[in-house]
């Protein structure tokens, strides 16, 4: 094989390789679906604490599948604490991978998000 012959067979390969790249990327005019839901029975929960000042609060995907109602302390790193009940039927609603929104009110308000990851 002469040093053309490789040079073209090489050049050939790769452009063969880019374009079946290329189709796989779907690079279509299709919109996409956007990111996969979350899933809180798979992956547990991200959680958002308004005003927050060290607060935490983790629903893993175990007490979701539990699905009894829970209360969490999120004191975290704050100098006081919350406590936070998810009920039942809060754990239904996000084993059916919908988000909940909690209140707590003493001694200061903190809206809490809970969603799935």
């Amino acid at each position: 094989m002469t040093r053309r012959d490789f040079f073209a067979q090489t050049t050939a390969w790769l452009g063969a390789g880019a374009a079946l790249a290329l189709t796989r990327c779907g690079g279509g005019d299709e919109p996409s679906d956007g990111p996969a839901a979350g899933s809180c029975l798979d992956n547990g929960t991200e959680v958002t604490i308004s005003g927050n000042h060290g607060h935490v609060l983790m629903v893993s995907k175990d007490d979701v599948a539990a699905g009894v109602d829970k209360t969490y302390d999120i004191t975290g790193g704050a100098t006081h604490t919350h406590m936070v009940t998810i009920t039942a039927a809060d754990f239904a609603t996000l084993a059916d991978n919908q988000s909940i929104a909690k209140t707590v009110t003493t001694p200061h308000t903190h809206n809490i998000t809970v969603r799935c990851a």
